[in-house]
């Protein structure tokens, strides 16, 4: 039913633009960047996918676009492009951070008073908002490589700083803790930058994915949702053998 309701409106958006006057064309990108926009709302990769291309599929087959130049079927893919640049393909797509994902987790990570905390790879802001829950005496950071989601995080969360960069480029150090919603092919990638940038005592978090070559500090393990692993950052590096006595946990909060 969302995604019907979804491209109702794009339909009716589409009609309206161009009663009014706009191409046919224009009219097209517009409706179709409001259909990205929707996707964002809806809760699994399949159902984004599901309200993003429904317009655009259903106006190819009405026959409408007939006679038209195929560049006009490039605007929506442009529209993409911007959003995730060709560079970020290997990272974690747009999975928003649950709003209680991250709750109880100042528990079991005391951080100082003014902590420097970092969402890397931010997105829209939503692993911001939860890491606020957390922390809200923290200076909250949150870095993203594409322009659109970082400018949306930002006026998403005006009391953090958000800025535009690669997260593996930049420097992890002077952090007190970094958190990450990654994928299981790049969290390799994180744990050596991890090791690399932040000094021993800070900590990295993970939302559903283990950082292989790390021992966990602790788990936690809300009912129903993604586990959060948590690591602090040892001085000695795994690889040379040597096995530090981190406490390993599960906590179930209800």
């Amino acid at each position: 039913m969302p995604a019907l309701l979804a491209w109702c409106l794009i339909w009716g958006q589409w009609a309206g633009l161009t009663s009014l006057g706009m191409s046919g064309g224009t009219a097209l990108g517009c409706a179709s960047v409001t259909g990205m926009g929707l996707a964002l709302i809806a809760r699994s990769r399949w159902r984004r996918l599901m309200v993003a291309a429904g317009f655009p599929l259903s106006f190819a087959l009405s026959g409408l676009a007939s006679g038209w130049s195929a560049v006009w079927w490039l605007l929506p893919l442009a529209g993409l492009a911007l959003a995730y640049p060709v560079r970020t393909w290997s990272d974690a797509p747009l999975f928003p951070t649950g709003a209680t994902a991250l709750d109880g987790l100042a528990d079991l990570i005391r951080l100082p008073a003014n902590a420097r905390v970092l969402d890397a790879g931010c997105g829209l802001g939503h692993g911001l908002q939860a890491l606020r829950r957390a922390w809200p005496q923290a200076r909250l950071e949150g870095i993203e490589w594409s322009r659109p989601w970082r400018q949306i995080a930002a006026l998403r969360c005006p009391w953090a700083t958000v800025r535009h960069g690669d997260m593996w480029a930049e420097s992890w150090a002077g952090h007190d803790l970094v958190y990450l919603f990654q994928r299981p092919e790049s969290m390799r990638r994180a744990v050596e930058k991890a090791q690399r940038d932040m000094r021993p005592g800070t900590w990295l978090v993970s939302l559903e994915f283990e950082a292989q070559g790390l021992r966990p500090h602790a788990r936690l393990q809300h009912p129903g949702q993604r586990p959060v692993w948590i690591y602090v950052i040892r001085e000695a590096h795994p690889a040379q053998g040597h096995h530090p006595h981190s406490h390993h946990s599960s906590v179930q909060c209800s």
